[in-house]
């Protein structure tokens, strides 16, 4: 068995998205992967995990952890809805010491193809390793980058999908650098935090990882420009087998790009609920017409 550690963070409000995430991941796992799934929650608020702890039932190659994690980050600033637990991959080295490298997700993503060979990249020297998220092709993001950051919008990477040299980043001593960036009111809160401290030991991962909402618009509307950063098959994997990110509009509460590969993975989960899915687009028809 190969056994990949993967961490994700998150509240209550996203246990159901969470069960649909955790099933495509073992769903797209190959028979001899093992995932070591941790969970980080705050100590603030319970998690309700019971639905969650069904996942081992269903499918045999995973093992579910549960860390909590203390009030480091309690006021740390929030915008856009996005609450204090998406600071929380920033202390996985800490909280995860048993494993010296780990993947780390979001749970508004949907897996299509098993993590082997991300897992198995070469992470020599880099704290983190991500996928261009494109903000120096976004005129506010150059703006905002340069402005108000102070980095530049080059090789800026999303923190939805990671993976963490959790060594390294002990070695570097990076974690107290993390908790000080955290008190300033980014934009775009852990992103730029784990930008700014791990500038210049960052690689860089095909669109594969971590296939965006704004990676699939630049693909229909300015292709020639992922064509500089990202070759045609890199672009074609992405979008055949790539990890899904709905990093914009939610496929659960709304249409949205790519929401229709979401609503077929919850089809085919264990905790699919017939009633659920019947309602969602039948007021989305209601609504349309």
């Amino acid at each position: 068995m190969n056994t990949i550690p993967i961490v994700f963070c998150f509240d209550n409000n996203l246990v159901k998205p969470a069960c649909v995430c955790l099933s495509s991941l073992m769903m797209s796992a190959k028979e001899d992967t093992f995932y070591d799934i941790f969970i980080l929650h705050s100590q603030k608020q319970p998690l309700e995990h019971s639905q969650i702890d069904k996942l081992p039932g269903f499918y045999k190659n995973c093992r579910i952890q549960y860390r909590v994690v203390d009030g480091t980050f309690d006021e740390a600033f929030e915008i856009r809805g996005i609450t204090t637990p998406a600071y929380y991959r920033l202390l996985i080295p800490e909280l995860i010491p048993e494993y010296d490298k780990v993947l780390y997700s979001d749970v508004d993503v949907i897996f299509r193809s098993d993590l082997s060979d991300f897992y198995n990249t070469d992470m020599t020297g880099c704290n983190v390793a991500g996928v261009d998220s494109l903000a120096n092709l976004q005129p506010e993001l150059v703006k905002y980058y340069n402005e108000t950051v102070g980095t530049g919008p080059d090789g800026i990477i999303y923190s939805g999908n990671l993976i963490i040299n959790s060594k390294q980043i002990l070695e570097d001593n990076v974690i107290p650098r993390f908790k000080e960036l955290a008190k300033n009111k980014y934009m775009f809160q852990d992103m730029d935090v784990l930008n700014i401290a791990c500038r210049g030991k960052i690689k860089y991962l095909s669109p594969a990882f971590c296939l965006t909402t704004y990676i699939s618009e630049y693909n229909v509307y300015r292709r020639e420009e992922l064509m500089k950063i990202w070759n045609k098959e890199e672009i074609s994997d992405a979008f055949s087998n790539g990890i899904v990110h709905f990093n914009g509009k939610k496929p659960w509460k709304d249409v949205c790009i790519n929401f229709d590969i979401w609503w077929e993975y919850y089809r085919r989960c264990p905790y699919f609920d017939e009633k659920h899915y019947f309602d969602f687009f039948n007021y989305k028809l209601n609504e349309l017409d």
